[in-house]
């Protein structure tokens, strides 16, 4: 990680600063994560047993036993996270990353979280769908003070009910929100439970939103609606890892959303049922089969299906715009647009100049076009049969015969048995569409006549 301050000043030096060394000698050791790559799960070393999640590129927080309580040590900080190879976005997070680690507790669990401001400026944690003391709720102003710049504040409760639920910011919302500043948590059931079965996988992710303009590094925070950075735990495609499983296993994934909008996540090959919401387990009366489901902004969505099927099965959000990277979206449409020559004459002008192509998009992954420093590609990656065309919200479900129980490492590209791959049909070109093509108005049968409410009509 490259760390970092990219908030020149003496704000984040007071941050950095203030927090005595006695102070903090009687917390627990923060820790602090660099890699991006997805870690292996965390096996609870005391405390009740659980069967852990894997956070899609990211990790899960330790934590020590002390007289009872099972403490965590949270620093809201500064963070450069590289969201695909060579792509790095200075926001704000927790431990170094953005998202923050996970938090994984047991129900019934005394949970005690010290949680060190780092920022330049004052901030809280809200823990999203928790039951708590309203003391606890870690709204400022309302329910707590904030947390000033270089103070660390402690919030304790019991983990009161299983389920999925996430952490961030309540004090500018907008603002840290828009930084990167959230995180997952899970409560495991402390015993078997009738609505929670076991599963051989458990994965879990944060959808995210971002407007970074090509070339810059920091997102524009008062953006409301027009994101151009759409991603899987603050990572793009290719730069998310795949989720690897075994054939036949029984596989959880957890999605929340903390964007501007909802997200239909679609997975390939499989059908899930939505067994959990962040109200909890949902009844099996009240379940059925899909293979996209709708993550509404602010909600948790918890998906379980037997992996079944094997082969490389896409995992995404269904919205087009959701799979890309950075576009301008007023770019013109110049599909059937004979614009070879307009396009010649302006290049003498414009040397860079590039539009797009009259056949659809995919005709600009094949050109080397200039892109400002530190940008993605709009479509991007590449699969065993050329470009990917991808980008955003994107992954793949591995699913392998071969795959150990416990191992996630990626089984590489699924080999096809013979004469199961969708091929081309000898002799059977047909010409594309020409860009002229006929018009479907006939004026003599056109009705330009409009009627009125009134019933007065208007040619």
């Amino acid at each position: 990680m490259n760390r970092r301050n990219f908030f020149a000043g003496a704000a984040t030096a007071v941050a950095a600063t203030t927090v005595s060394r006695v102070s903090m000698a009687a917390l627990p050791e923060p820790v602090t994560q660099s890699s991006t790559a997805t870690a292996a799960p965390l096996v609870p070393p005391n405390g009740r047993p659980y069967n852990p999640v894997v956070t899609l590129n990211g990790w899960t927080l330790p934590w020590r036993m002390n007289a009872g309580f099972k403490e965590f040590h949270l620093v809201a900080e500064p963070v450069v996270r590289e969201m695909a190879p060579g792509f790095k976005v200075n926001m704000w997070g927790y431990n170094g990353q953005s998202p923050g680690p996970t938090i994984e507790v047991v129900e019934g669990d005394r949970v005690r979280i010290y949680v060190t401001n780092k920022l330049p400026e004052h901030t809280t944690v809200h823990w999203h769908g928790q039951r708590l003391p309203n003391g606890m709720d870690g709204v400022g102003g309302i329910t707590q003070p904030h947390i000033p710049p270089g103070k660390t504040f402690v919030y304790e409760f019991t983990a009161r009910r299983p389920g999925t639920f996430m952490y961030h910011p309540h004090a500018d919302e907008m603002v840290q929100m828009a930084m990167g500043m959230m995180g997952f948590w899970v409560t495991h059931p402390k015993e078997n439970h009738p609505l929670i079965e076991p599963v051989q996988r458990d994965f879990c992710f944060l959808l995210g939103s971002f407007d970074v303009e090509p070339g810059s590094a920091t997102p524009k925070v008062n953006t409301m609606t027009d994101f151009n950075i759409w991603s899987f735990n603050s990572r793009v495609f290719p730069g998310i890892d795949t989720l690897n499983v075994r054939r036949g296993d029984r596989v959880r994934i957890r999605v929340g959303n903390l964007t501007m909008t909802n997200h239909p996540i679609h997975i390939h090959g499989h059908e899930f049922e939505v067994t959990g919401t962040d109200g909890g387990p949902v009844p099996r009366t009240a379940r059925w089969p899909e293979v996209s489901v709708d993550v509404a902004v602010g909600q948790m969505r918890q998906m379980e299906f037997i992996a079944d099927e094997e082969g490389d099965w896409s995992l995404h959000c269904h919205k087009a715009h959701h799979t890309m990277g950075p576009m301008g979206h007023e770019v013109p449409t110049m599909i059937g647009v004979d614009h070879k020559g307009v396009a010649e004459k302006i290049k003498k002008l414009v040397p860079d100049y590039m539009v797009m192509g009259d056949k659809g998009m995919a005709d600009m992954g094949g050109m080397e076009m200039p892109i400002p420093d530190n940008t993605m590609p709009m479509m991007t990656g590449a699969g065993p049969f050329g470009s990917a065309e991808m980008g955003g919200m994107f992954t793949l479900l591995k699913v392998r015969r071969d795959q150990k129980p416990g191992d996630y490492k990626d089984p590489g590209w699924f080999k096809h048995p013979a004469g199961t791959v969708a091929r081309e049909v000898p002799g059977a070109a047909v010409p594309p569409a020409t860009r002229n093509a006929p018009s479907q108005n006939n004026s003599s049968n056109t009705d330009a006549t409009v009627r009125k409410p009134s019933g007065a009509r208007n040619h």
